[in-house]
């Protein structure tokens, strides 16, 4: 451990001076670091610092005497019912004529309340923690020079302080290489470190008297012993299990190390003394059989400790985690501006509440992003979908915890494949298509269709309705957008044979079931009915008295969303139909029949578009959610190029939406649609504003502000959700590179105040792209590398001035000057230079 300097970053400058400093090395900007531990009163997971392997995630409190670090699993879900679901199919023609005579408040309701008749009741599980690893060590003195940094180009953290003259250090990572959550505490050479640790429930408060808990809580059993051979002496084992309600165990075994010291067992706990360090690795299991896999795991754990030690241990794991977290880069300022690049989370978070987010905190926001999602999610087959706490989560009934398809999930990998994380999608895929059962007897049993209905909220093994309520059970949306995703990997990836055996059947099940569900009206067009604009209510069946009332009257015909998704879902099947030579002809004329006969979006009084196209429906702007923005963002419909004049309605649109009524992740989703309107100022006010709602000190980004700062929803509870973390990414990303077929737009939305910066690694769909730019300097170059055949439009900044370009074959566009049309072969470069000083 390299000891007084910060990344060699001299820390004396930001207020450190004197203190004596122990940071862990590495490049500053990769470094979060803070100077108090973990505060939030009870749940202090949520101001923990987060390790994880995309499978497994630790949370590290930062407590000096008595510390806890919390285990997860990405498998470990409970309290989830799936029933059978009934057959009511034969509301939909009730429902519909209820609408068509306007009784729309009775026909909302009709769908839930048959299921609810029939004693249909299925309910989403929750991930809870696995384990805790407890540490108490004693203290001579009242600490001092504290900090808790996480390495994120390693994924480890680190907990440092001094106590009388020694100093402490405590390190964590979650092994890629060997499944481990490996520990290690030190205290500089002296033979200082003692105290016990062991595994244990986490308590909750929240669910600590409830009979599920109280069963959960009754299953435990734990225990501790000294090692035999081949660990005599300073070594021992500590063991946790419990019984999950489907039956079956799942636990966790440590294996822990002195050096110099010697390990007892007492308690159920193992006590060490003497020790210059100790080392404690840990192995959990779900899924099992405690007897059998504490066995397994004991032995396993001997064999990797046998001949590693933790810096060998760490080696392994970053040689698989830094490729990842590497894969893209990200510059903000000048390279050598290095003040704000060590100040702590605190530090910057007190700068943006001055009202501006500094450049230090959105570089580190978007890299934090990225490191949570590689490590809470993954390739592996025991991997999820990254899901809204990742895998950090600390109570045991999460709020909202469960994969949320109309905005959160989606939410969360749109970064994914600009960003160079698109190797990381399987998870997701591979949830949804094991759900597709449940999918297909949904669309059957619900609405008398072919085809998948996917509902908004699924969980492991449960892909039935469970929300019964109109605002979610009326909303047939989420495979459509879904699809998005599917798309977009292969244009990416080029995978032809992802394109056959994945994109078009699943493209395929979700048109199958719009065959059945809409209606041609009398002027020849669809009507899409019940719709959902979510989870929004029409201004004119909103309560008049002022009763706030979540979602009164969500249920319309044709939602601006729902046509937009079909839109491009037909789009995109036709095109990926036609260029795999899978679909007749007959097909392709049905479905292009289809894409004719949807409605035109419509614009209102205000000069906005139409939350609902349908006239019986006012906008109600009011509310956090942005789903009528979908044809600009996320989809790529509507752009100021195919469509100027719709365009400059749609950015009325989100202009019109109340600051007071929106969320953490609705604020960074404003982000990106700001910057795909090309307004980079509206895009970075959008982050400097979750910057001081919604943001903690560890950086978790929460649903809302719960302190009445009157900036975001007044909820009294303020969940952690991480999809505005992985918004924020998206954001950033947008405003410095927007890519679309056959377009690519370089620095589209760039804030003043981001005047320098450099990237590399960045993706568009046929290659791989590298960028700096220093508006104040007059200088920008953008290296453009084919992966693939390529052949696009590139839109360049209008500052740039005349361009040098070198390596392609280049001609104008129709578009305009600053558009130029860029060919090149596998492994060819298009370079894009302009400098001021060179040719003034």
């Amino acid at each position: 451990m390299i000891r007084g300097r910060l990344g060699g970053a001299d820390l004396t400058g930001n207020g450190l001076a004197g203190q004596d400093n122990h940071e862990p090395a590495g490049n500053p900007e990769d470094l979060l670091y803070m100077r108090y531990p973990a505060s939030w009163w009870r749940n202090m997971w949520r101001e923990a610092l987060p390790s994880g392997n995309g499978v497994i995630g630790a949370s590290v409190f930062g407590g000096v005497k008595e510390e806890t670090i919390l285990l997860n699993h990405a498998k470990l879900w409970h309290w989830g019912r799936k029933d059978e679901l009934p057959d009511v199919s034969h509301i939909l023609p009730q429902t519909r004529a209820m609408m068509d005579s306007k009784r729309y408040r009775e026909g909302s309701w009709l769908l839930a309340n048959a299921l609810k008749e029939r004693g249909y009741g299925s309910k989403l599980a929750s991930r809870f923690p696995l384990a805790a690893i407890r540490l108490d060590m004693p203290c001579g003195s009242a600490f001092r020079s504290y900090r808790r940094t996480l390495a994120m180009d390693s994924g480890e953290v680190g907990v440092e302080w001094t106590d009388g003259s020694i100093r402490y250090s405590r390190r964590l990572f979650v092994s890629r290489a060997d499944d481990a959550v490996v520990y290690e505490i030190d205290s500089d050479g002296e033979a200082a470190v003692a105290g016990e640790i062991g595994l244990a429930l986490h308590p909750s408060d929240r669910w600590g008297d409830t009979p599920e808990f109280k069963e959960l809580e009754s299953s435990v059993g734990t225990g501790a012993s000294a090692c035999e051979e081949p660990l005599p002496g300073g070594a021992g084992f500590a063991w946790f299990a419990a019984t999950n309600d489907d039956g079956s165990d799942f636990g966790a075994v440590m294996l822990v190390k002195a050096d110099g010291g010697t390990v007892q067992a007492s308690g159920g706990m193992l006590r060490f003394e003497g020790a210059t360090s100790v080392l404690a690795v840990t192995r959990v299991f779900v899924k099992g059989e405690r007897t059998r896999d504490w066995s397994r795991l004991r032995k396993e754990l001997s064999d990797l400790l046998a001949d590693a030690a933790y810096e060998q241990l760490l080696g392994r794991h970053v040689a698989l985690h830094r490729p990842l977290y590497r894969s893209a880069t990200l510059e903000l300022g000048e390279a050598d501006s290095s003040n704000d690049k060590v100040k702590s989370n605190e530090e910057l978070l007190f700068d943006a509440y001055e009202g501006e987010a500094p450049l230090a905190l959105i570089r580190r926001m978007w890299a934090f992003g990225r490191y949570l999602f590689i490590s809470g999610t993954g390739a592996s087959a025991d991997a999820e979908p990254f899901g809204l706490y990742g895998l950090w989560g600390g109570d045991y009934r999460l709020v909202w915890c469960h994969n949320m398809a109309n905005e959160n999930i989606q939410m969360m990998y749109w970064h994914a494949q600009v960003g160079g994380l698109g190797e990381l999608m399987p998870a997701f895929f591979r949830y949804y298509e094991e759900l597709m059962d449940d999918f297909r007897d949904n669309a059957r049993k619900l609405y008398g269709c072919g085809g998948i209905y996917i509902p908004a909220g699924t969980t492991p093994g449960i892909g039935s309705p469970n929300q019964i309520v109109p605002v979610i059970l009326n909303w047939t949306g989420a495979a459509g957008w879904l699809a998005r995703h599917y798309d977009e990997h292969f244009r990416f990836t080029g995978d032809r044979g992802f394109l056959k055996e994945r994109l078009i059947p699943f493209l395929r099940e979700a048109v199958r079931f719009y065959e059945d569900f809409l209606v041609l009206g009398e002027d020849g067009l669809y009507r899409i009915y019940p719709s959902v604009s979510p989870e929004n209510t029409p201004l004119n069946f909103m309560p008049t008295n002022g009763a706030t009332l979540a979602h009164p009257m969500p249920t319309t015909i044709n939602a601006t969303m729902d046509v937009a998704i079909l839109k491009e879902l037909l789009s995109n099947l036709i095109a990926a139909s036609r260029q795999s030579g899978t679909a007749e002809a007959a097909e392709l004329e049905k479905w292009r029949q289809m894409l004719d006969r949807l409605p035109s979006y419509r614009v209102n009084r205000d000069g906005a578009v139409r939350e609902w196209i349908h006239p019986d429906f006012d906008d109600r702007y009011a509310h956090r959610h942005l789903s009528h923005l979908y044809p600009v963002f996320p989809g790529q419909e509507v752009t100021e190029e195919s469509h100027p004049e719709l365009f400059e309605a749609f950015e009325t649109a989100v202009r019109k939406r109340e600051l007071g009524a929106q969320s953490g992740w609705s604020l960074a989703h404003m982000a990106s649609i700001y910057a795909r309107l090309g307004d980079g100022e509206g895009a970075a006010e959008c982050l400097d504003i979750l910057s001081r709602s919604s943001l903690l000190p560890n950086l978790f980004t929460l649903h809302n502000d719960w302190r009445g700062m009157g900036v975001s929803m007044a909820m009294a509870a303020a969940p952690v959700q991480l999809d505005a973390s992985m918004g924020w990414v998206n954001a950033v990303q947008e405003m410095l590179l927007q890519v679309s077929p056959g377009l690519v737009k370089l620095l589209p939305a760039l804030p003043e105040r981001w005047s320098r910066g450099s990237l590399s690694g960045w993706r568009f769909h046929t290659g791989e792209l590298s960028m700096e730019w220093d508006r104040e300097q007059g200088r920008f170059r953008a290296v453009l590398l084919a992966k693939r055949a390529t052949e696009l439009v590139v839109k360049v900044p209008e500052w740039a001035g005349e361009l040098q370009m070198t390596g392609g074959e280049f001609g104008p566009s129709e578009l305009g000057r600053v558009y130029i049309s860029v060919r090149l072969k596998p492994g060819m470069s298009a370079i894009f230079s302009y400098d001021h000083r060179v040719r003034s």
